[in-house]
């Protein structure tokens, strides 16, 4: 396997919200399959307008709840074994799936903390894209969410671009 990461150019997802902005690197040298995906999806503007949701070891969103019809289908593979292998650890942002491998959609979320047990529990939850390291306002906006939904309040993503 060959890391292509230093090869391709870098493109990042970008994530506004009124808590601030989350820039995260997609990773295609780890999943090409889902970052094209997740492209995709934001093309068709799918997270404009939704909401985080989940906020206990990660914060999640998505199309789920939302009565919008998803016009890519799910992920035909989960490529968490398939390429260069990178661990759920803080800042990452991997699919979120039933307990069938294979099954990912438009659900992602983004760990709070190292959750290794997701490297493999169900198959493993694909990384597909990660917060650089030194990105604190990124951080701080992800821990700004993750207080926010678990104290009920809504944050809206307002859009989500690919730059």
């Amino acid at each position: 396997i060959t890391d292509q990461s230093q090869r391709a150019p870098m493109s990042f997802m970008v994530m506004t919200t009124r808590r601030g902005v989350i820039r995260l690197r997609l990773r295609p040298d780890a999943a090409p399959v889902t970052t094209e995906y997740i492209k995709k999806c934001i093309g068709s503007r799918l997270y404009d307008g939704r909401c985080f949701y989940r906020s206990d070891f990660v914060i999640q969103c998505g199309l789920h709840g939302s009565n919008v019809g998803n016009p890519h289908g799910n992920l035909p593979v989960n490529e968490t074994a398939s390429h260069v292998k990178i661990s759920n650890i803080r800042g990452t942002a991997a699919i979120a799936h039933w307990d069938v491998p294979d099954c990912g959609n438009t659900e992602f979320f983004i760990n709070l903390k190292t959750n290794a047990h997701l490297d493999t529990a169900y198959g493993g939850y694909c990384v597909f894209a990660t917060v650089d390291e030194g990105d604190a306002a990124s951080f701080s906006t992800i821990d700004a969410i993750a207080q926010a939904v678990a104290a009920g309040e809504k944050t809206v993503i307002e859009s989500v671009t690919v730059e």
